[in-house]
């Protein structure tokens, strides 16, 4: 039902003006919460329908669980890249040419970008579609930015179930841009196939690179504005500090890739590195235990964040309320409170 339908829905005969703007709301629940017809339509290709699903992902919509039911038998299929690293560096600009990239070897793509929200206000500018408008009129591309919401680790809390969302669209590729991160915000390892850590030159000299602990998440290194000063003395460092690193034999050793964003230069050879640890992926049998290791994680979220709503709901009431009151009296210490506070839910 298009909006102009629902809005002119006219009232049935001898309907009173409440009764017709109950059947109004009612049509437009139903159309809005219509999962699989949204599932159908975003497998077809629908924008608007990959955009209505995540948007149900990103509000915990009461629906979710339908959704996820409906998206799971397309899970698994999509190849997931994670680009992260200090705010500047070029993801954006990065994320932009790899779609060009992939695009070009016909692939379908989609791009969640993650923008940082206000601690203050609570909002946030979610402007990196702005370096991406070229694929604006695309049908093979679907760009999403997201708000952090206050999340830490460098993604959302609906990141995950938004990546279902597009693997169930049919993209053969999904591009996840973190926030501007620091040193140990590493929540993207537990989400990507493959994680790209961007670096620029000048950020930084060799002990800074050692102690970065947002660097042992790479899989490959990108040296972005290579063509800046220090750019080969970066490359140096990374190099130095992976030839710190103890490797079984078989085990992955991270690469290093020199690109200049902005002008489109070195993206063959990220993409390049990107296949190859795919292909080590696959060929170890990594691939699958990291999917397992991301579902584990995936699954203890929803399952924490289901506990927290059922103690929210007993702020409401007496027994948290009693429980606080006898910790606070020394009464009971509050191991034994949490204890009875698990069993009451």
């Amino acid at each position: 039902m298009s909006e102009r339908t629902e809005r002119e829905l006219p009232a049935e005969s001898g309907q009173t003006a409440e009764g017709h703007e109950s059947t109004r709301i009612r049509h437009r629940v139903s159309r809005r919460h219509d999962v699989p017809t949204l599932v159908a339509r975003a497998r077809e290709g629908d924008a608007r329908s990959v955009a209505r699903l995540i948007t149900l992902v990103e509000n915990g919509d009461p629906a979710l669980p339908e959704v996820a039911a409906a998206l799971a038998p397309y899970a698994g299929h999509a190849q997931v890249v994670g680009l992260t690293g200090s705010p500047g560096v070029g993801k954006s600009t990065t994320t932009n040419e790899l779609v060009k990239a992939l695009r070009a070897a016909g692939r379908r793509v989609g791009v969640l970008a993650v923008d940082p929200s206000s601690p203050f206000t609570g909002g946030a500018i979610l402007g990196d579609r702005i370096r991406m408008q070229e694929h604006t009129t695309d049908r093979g591309v679907y760009i999403r930015s997201m708000s952090s919401r206050g999340q830490l680790g460098g993604l959302s809390a609906a990141t995950p179930q938004a990546v279902r969302v597009l693997e169930g669209a049919g993209c053969e590729v999904i591009l996840v841009e973190t926030v501007g991160v620091g040193q140990a915000e590493v929540e993207i390892a537990s989400l990507a196939d493959t994680t790209l850590v961007l670096l620029a030159p000048g950020m930084g000299d060799a002990i800074q690179a050692v102690k970065a602990g947002v660097l042992e998440i790479a899989d490959v290194f990108v040296i972005n504005k290579a063509d800046r000063p220090g750019a080969d003395a970066t490359y140096r460092d990374i190099q130095g500090m992976l030839g710190l690193g103890e490797r079984a034999a078989g085990d992955w050793r991270p690469q290093v890739v020199r690109a200049t964003a902005v002008r489109a230069e070195g993206i063959d050879d990220v993409l390049t590195a990107i296949e190859k640890h795919r292909t080590w992926l696959e060929t170890s049998g990594n691939l699958t235990a990291r999917r397992e290791r991301r579902a584990s994680v995936e699954v203890e979220a929803i399952a924490l964040g289901t506990l927290r709503a059922r103690i929210g709901d007993l702020k409401h009431g007496t027994a948290l309320s009693t429980l606080a009151s006898a910790v606070a009296a020394g009464e009971i210490d509050p191991y034994a409170a949490a204890e009875d506070l698990i069993k009451g839910l």
